[in-house]
């Protein structure tokens, strides 16, 4: 789910990404049985033998030294004649040096061919999982694939490269630390984790997730962590290798959520990555909608499914975002207004599509339907019900069918009626003409 920059912010719309926030991938973790692979045993490999036995070891190694913060022991898993990797590692291990880390483990997935290496050895393949979590703030650990080359000198087994791509091309999303030392600020109930920021916008935009995190546990009523981690790049390119996407996509998106839709209590940990250009023009209202905005896809990740439809998952994020603001229906959507003034209001709920870049102005027109459907529910049938559809929604086993079901179940009507309805609410809040 991605947030958005629109409304009272000026700014141009964004999506939800289905890692969920578009599927930028996380893959989906599980519980308890997620959290013991987060230490520092090993697990189960499909490496070759005694081969895959020996790198799952030296990878072991390393994850123990980091932890430990014995950074000699992490660079003695750094190939000594891969002079260029190894400086890169010993980069990374400075900049991890105040994040909480609470879990660090790499597990070793498949290895590749055979090859010989520089002057003696072997070099292969190998696609490892990396799965680590952030003390005190990840109630499971967030995972990311990482292709590497690992080499043989003297019978001991080492990192020799890792391969920024894919296995189609693409380059693949990147973490923090790699972009240079992290700056951490605990807020009171968030984590920010920023590279190249000023300590002051680190500290004020920790001081909004704070303030944003009530304002979620009002809206949602429901259990979740209770806490939020923002990761804050340096730049807008920076935020496009976090989530392994071209940057120019995210140009006017002032912050992304990613995670992974779930049942409840297996949804690994979000993050919500904030595009210092388009946050940076923000007034504090703004800022305020967009943190809030994002928190509550943290706050329903678990209750949130392929059944649920992303008018409603965006349009309760946005709810929750403007809640409380005093904004009229016309100072927030705008766009939408614009349409209904213009004889053009949608016949139909936003789809799922609408959502997706590009199209002029029906990312927005999409979010302003979304958010107005969940307030027309807030307004008529009440908030408890509004929260009691969400959940209904990401009950529903199929997504065909989805939505209407979970209408006739918590408010007794169908998606035919309840859509007529949206659009009387909508003449009424806009004024429009339909």
């Amino acid at each position: 789910m991605a947030g958005r920059a629109g409304g009272v912010s000026g700014v141009s719309g964004a999506r939800r990404r289905a890692v969920l926030c578009l599927a930028l991938v996380l893959a989906l973790l599980c519980g308890t049985a997620a959290l013991a692979g987060c230490g520092r045993t090993g697990g189960p490999s499909t490496g070759s033998g005694t081969t895959g036995l020996a790198i799952q070891r030296m990878l072991d190694r390393r994850a123990d030294a980091l932890l430990d913060r014995d950074a000699e022991g992490f660079l003695a898993a750094a190939d000594p004649r891969a002079t260029g990797y190894r400086e890169q590692q010993r980069r990374v291990f400075r900049n991890l040096a105040d994040v909480p880390l609470g879990g660090w483990h790499y597990r070793l997935v498949r290895t590749g061919g055979f090859e010989p290496a520089a002057g003696e050895g072997r070099r292969i393949a190998a696609e490892v999982r990396l799965r680590y979590r952030l003390e005190g703030y990840d109630t499971a650990p967030v995972e990311s694939v990482q292709r590497l080359t690992v080499s043989q000198r003297d019978g001991r087994w080492y990192v020799a490269a890792e391969d920024p791509r894919s296995p189609d091309g693409t380059v693949a999303a990147r973490q923090l630390w790699d972009q240079g030392e992290v700056a951490v600020v605990r807020g009171s109930r968030s984590l920010v984790l920023g590279t190249g920021q000023d300590a002051r916008r680190l500290r004020e935009i920790a001081r909004t997730a704070d303030r944003a995190v009530p304002s979620v546990d009002d809206a949602w009523r429901g259990r979740w962590a209770g806490r939020v981690v923002v990761f804050v790049p340096g730049s807008l390119e920076g935020m496009g290798e976090l989530l392994g996407a071209p940057a120019a996509g995210y140009r006017g998106i002032a912050a992304v959520t990613t995670g992974e839709a779930g049942g409840a209590g297996r949804a690994p940990a979000d993050r919500v990555i904030v595009n210092p250009e388009a946050y940076g023009v923000l007034g504090e209202t703004g800022r305020r909608v967009v943190l809030t905005h994002e928190t509550a896809h943290v706050a329903t990740r678990a209750a949130t499914s392929s059944a649920t439809p992303l008018w409603l998952s965006e349009g309760f994020a946005d709810w929750a975002g403007y809640r409380g603001t005093g904004r009229t229906a016309r100072e927030i959507a705008s766009e939408l207004s614009r349409e209904a003034a213009a004889g053009r209001l949608p016949r139909a709920l936003p789809r799922d599509a609408d959502f997706g870049f590009g199209g002029g102005n029906r990312l927005a027109v999409a979010y302003e339907g979304g958010w107005l459907a969940c307030r027309m529910v807030a307004d008529r049938w009440g908030e408890a019900r509004l929260r009691q559809l969400y959940r209904a929604a990401g009950a529903q086993e199929a997504r065909d069918g989805a939505v209407d079901r979970a209408l006739r179940e918590v408010l007794g009507v169908g998606l035919g009626e309840f859509t007529a309805r949206w659009r009387a609410y909508a003449a009424e809040q806009l004024g429009s003409v339909s």
